[in-house]
């Protein structure tokens, strides 16, 4: 009879493994990539499983190393460079055995000088859920048939700069960064701390068998706040740590609640959202109206904000009214230009009531350390019709 596994000290283990090799940007980043990898062990108890995102902005973060310790934990690992959609979904519904799959250097089939690659984008996504599939016909000239091939596997990923918005958002997220000076980890060779991994994995699908029970339909209560997509990702994370035990499941919600407000606020899901945002947090605080031209001056002067540069363009005023119009006011009409009257004269300009639904639908929760109240303009009075 094989022995329990206590879940609990495995994960501890597997932490301790990555946490001798990799350099996360947060105790956070630990927690989700150890349950990460213990979740692929059970892929069939979940209805999803989130991707693994590591990026950042420059080459020499540590990005592949991470990947290459997954590597070393995860059932049936497949390291895809470059590799078509058409390869890849033929791995997961082939007799091996469905793959993990582990793309390095996705910013060369989604950077800027990529194609759109929406193929590969879309297994991506369809492989995000357990009833993901992917239709390809088959046979020659008149005899083809469609065939659904299965895609649902886990991935991870690691590469520069960002995603496309359909990939981010189903993916856990760790921001790498470059070592500090003090900041040591050990060499990892292959040919030594492979087999170390291996141990660990073959231990970590051991225990998953006994975890089942307890896994495949369960409801983890999610930290107050993460509903929707997130609670999506992180559903097969929290379930893992509560099967565990131990320290897990709580140090599995702090983890969740950590890396998804970081989502929020760093991760551009929508240059639209980006933009309502920073009118909220940043441009009409304080404000009940204000014209266009002064809009654009504070959105192209904010720092860390991509309104300077777009395409080559500052942010102009078409642009603005096209980008809000996109979304509606509380009355459900297309947010528009108004006319306001300044100490100036009568000036086209947004009033903050329009964007208050937008705001309440779209944002997410201001931040405590919002911008510092913007000086009104004078005088302020009610928008004019001319």
């Amino acid at each position: 009879m094989t022995p329990t596994i206590d879940g609990a000290a495995l994960l501890d283990e597997v932490e301790a493994f990555h946490r001798r090799f990799n350099v996360f940007p947060t105790e956070a980043a630990f927690v989700a990539v150890t349950l990460w990898d213990a979740h692929a062990h059970l892929l069939d108890c979940f209805d999803s499983t989130p991707r693994l995102a590591f990026l950042s902005p420059e080459p020499g973060s540590g990005k592949s190393r991470a990947l290459e310790i997954v590597e070393t934990l995860v059932p049936h690992p497949m390291t895809a460079v470059n590799a078509s959609a058409a390869a890849l979904f033929r791995a997961v519904s082939g007799a091996d055995g469905r793959p993990t799959i582990l793309f390095d250097e996705i910013d060369t089939i989604f950077g800027p000088k990529a194609g759109d690659n929406e193929e590969l984008r879309g297994f991506l996504n369809a492989g995000h859920r357990r009833s993901g599939v992917t239709y390809r016909c088959i046979g020659d000239g008149g005899n083809q048939t469609v065939q659904a091939f299965p895609s649902y596997c886990a991935v991870a990923v690691a590469g520069l700069g960002s995603l496309p918005d359909t990939i981010l958002t189903r993916s856990v997220v760790i921001r790498m960064r470059r070592r500090a000076r003090n900041e040591k980890v050990e060499p990892f060779r292959a040919r030594i701390h492979e087999a170390e991994g291996h141990k660990l994995r073959d231990r970590l699908a051991q225990w998953a068998e006994h975890a089942r029970a307890s896994v495949v339909g369960a409801w983890p209560e999610m930290p107050d706040g993460v509903t929707d997509r997130p609670a999506d990702v992180w559903e097969p994370l929290l379930a893992v740590a509560d099967a565990a035990g131990g320290d897990w499941p709580r140090r599995a919600r702090e983890a969740c609640v950590t890396l998804v407000k970081a989502s929020q606020t760093t991760d551009k899901h929508s240059l639209g959202i980006r933009l309502l945002t920073d009118l909220r947090d940043h441009v009409l605080i304080g404000m009940d109206r204000m014209p266009t031209i002064a809009i654009l001056d504070r959105l192209n002067a904010l720092d860390d904000a991509p309104w300077a540069d777009l395409d080559g363009k500052p942010l102009d005023h078409r642009r603005l009214s096209r980008m809000l119009a996109e979304y509606m006011t509380a009355d459900n009409e297309p947010i528009r230009s108004r006319n306001i009257r300044t100490a100036g004269g009568v000036l086209k300009g947004f009033v903050s009531a329009d964007l208050e639904d937008a705001w309440a639908r779209y944002c997410p929760p201001p931040s405590q350390e919002a911008a510092t109240a913007a000086t009104p303009l004078q005088p302020s009075s009610e928008p004019v019709n001319l």
